[in-house]
Formats: structure tokens, C-alpha cells, sequence
């Protein structure tokens, strides 16, 4: 029979094009995203600190093991992802969700690149006008 330190806790996370799969687990809390170590993932230390939030707000960052799989994206996108994945996965562990969604980290950021239309350079950018 499993213990409770046995159980793995699984939580999705997206951002922009990135996804991330989460799982955490109780442990002394290293962060591993794609078979390497955060700091050594992640170009900057900002977005370290970023995705570490929800960690931080609850006071559980020596308490958990993570280990996140992220693809699509790039660096901040894939930030923002795992943060939500993280959140996701200690509700799950049986974190307080109150702390959590007033800090907002349960919401899914839903801004995503517009389109380009036909007829624009980009999204919105019309081409310059030419009087002659």
C-alpha cells in the first residue's frame, strides 16, 4: 500500500502556445523542467522567480519535488505554464486554494498572438500609404 509521501500530484499548465506537464511530489525541492535544473533551463532569473510563485505564496518551496515536461513557446511562455501547472498540482496536494486565487495563480492567461490578416503586414499594421 502507498503512503502519503508516496503520491505524485499532476497538474497541466498553458500559456501562449506552451504547455506544461507537472507532476509534484513531497521532497526537498529541486525543480526540474525538461531533464535539466531550473536555473540551468531558464535564461533568466526572473522567470525562475516567475514560476516559482506559487511555491513561494503558499511557503512550500522546501517541501515539494517538481518535475515539469514544457513544450512550445518560448522561455516566457513556458514560464508562465508551468506556474499554472504548479498551482494546479499543490490544490491537488491539498494547498490552502484561497491563497492561490487571490494572488490570481489559478487563472489562465487567455492573451495569445492575433492573427495575421490579408492585406496587412501584421495583425493590425496596414501598409504605408503613398499619396502618388
Amino acid at each position: 500500500m502507498a503512503s502519503k509521501n508516496d503520491a505524485v500530484y499532476y497538474g497541466t499548465g498553458r500559456r501562449k502556445t506552451s504547455i506544461a506537464r507537472v507532476y509534484v511530489k513531497p521532497g526537498k525541492g529541486s525543480i526540474i523542467v525538461n531533464d535539466k535544473d531550473v536555473n540551468e533551463y531558464m535564461p533568466q532569473a526572473t522567470l525562475v522567480l516567475d514560476l516559482k510563485q506559487p511555491l513561494t505564496l503558499t511557503d512550500t518551496q522546501d517541501k515539494f519535488d517538481i518535475v515539469c515536461h514544457v513544450k512550445g513557446g518560448g522561455f516566457a511562455g513556458q514560464a508562465g505554464a508551468i506556474r499554472l501547472g504548479i498551482a494546479k498540482a499543490l490544490l491537488e496536494a491539498g494547498v490552502d486554494r484561497k491563497t492561490l486565487k487571490v494572488n490570481g495563480m489559478l487563472t489562465r492567461d487567455p492573451r495569445a498572438v492575433e492573427r495575421k490578416k490579408y492585406g496587412l503586414k501584421k495583425a493590425r499594421r496596414a501598409p504605408q500609404f503613398s499619396k502618388r
